[in-house]
């Protein structure tokens, strides 16, 4: 499933070689379970002809900033991704799409072209992805019910100290719940506990002071150096679990 690193690492692509460009085409799918509250042609009538002006982040949810309202978001799901022509991108755990298929590739669920000729593709094998049509994305669930991203609004030391403190869940639950903090999932909760060297099934109260000052370390680490190798596995340091 992709995280925080794999939407980042997306998002750095279409801020890098996306924004700036006028949309010329574009193609959504029928596929009401991914193209959520807006019909198809709908989708593509209010993204053509409107020019990117920046590419946002929130937990594992992206979304395009056009030159005027309304914008497209994107809940990446269980294997929503990224792919655009002709550029590398991190290679996901379980890759939605193999580069070797045809292009767009059959699981596309919005293609656009630019005014470049560049082109991109959001493709969802698993149909667990969202894709939806927004005024103001921010202001509207899912990510207006989501916590600090653990990437651009962590959590100050003490504030983490106390917040943990106060709950009783087992701490992998807890770095799970998007609503305390966004954008971790399954493997980077594994990941960090292991660096820890914390149990997933700790309650998260009965833990050190010394403890979540580990695990606040640790956050940080693997998000930056996840976030630094383009989220490629491949990268990861040899003392890491994933």
């Amino acid at each position: 499933m992709p995280e925080l690193p794999e939407v980042e690492a997306a998002r750095l692509a279409l801020e890098e070689h996306c924004v700036g460009k006028r949309i010329v085409r574009c193609s959504a799918a029928e596929d009401t379970k991914v193209i959520d509250g807006v019909a198809p042609s709908r989708l593509e009538a209010a993204l053509v002809g409107r020019t990117i002006a920046a590419a946002r982040r929130k937990g594992k949810n992206l979304w395009l900033v056009l030159d005027s309202p309304p914008s497209p978001s994107f809940q990446f799901g269980m294997a929503g991704a990224i792919y655009i022509k002709g550029v590398e991108l991190s290679k996901y755990k379980r890759s939605a799409v193999s580069p070797t298929e045809e292009w767009p590739s059959k699981y596309s669920k919005l293609f656009v072209e630019l005014d470049d000729g560049l082109e991109f593709s959001f493709t969802d094998k698993r149909r667990f992805a969202k894709i939806r049509l927004l005024d103001n994305p921010e202001a509207v669930p899912p990510i207006s019910e989501l916590g600090p991203d653990a990437l651009c609004e962590p959590m100050q030391l003490d504030d983490f100290v106390q917040s943990f403190g106060r709950k009783n869940a087992p701490i992998k639950a807890l770095l799970l719940d998007q609503s305390f903090m966004s954008g971790i999932g399954n493997w980077m909760a594994d990941e960090v506990l292991y660096q820890a060297r914390i149990h997933p099934m700790q309650t998260s109260s009965k833990i050190s002071k010394e403890k979540c000052k580990a695990l606040h370390r640790c956050i940080k680490e693997v998000i930056e150096k996840s976030v630094e190798v383009g989220a490629d596995s491949n990268e990861f340091p040899e003392n890491w679990c994933a």
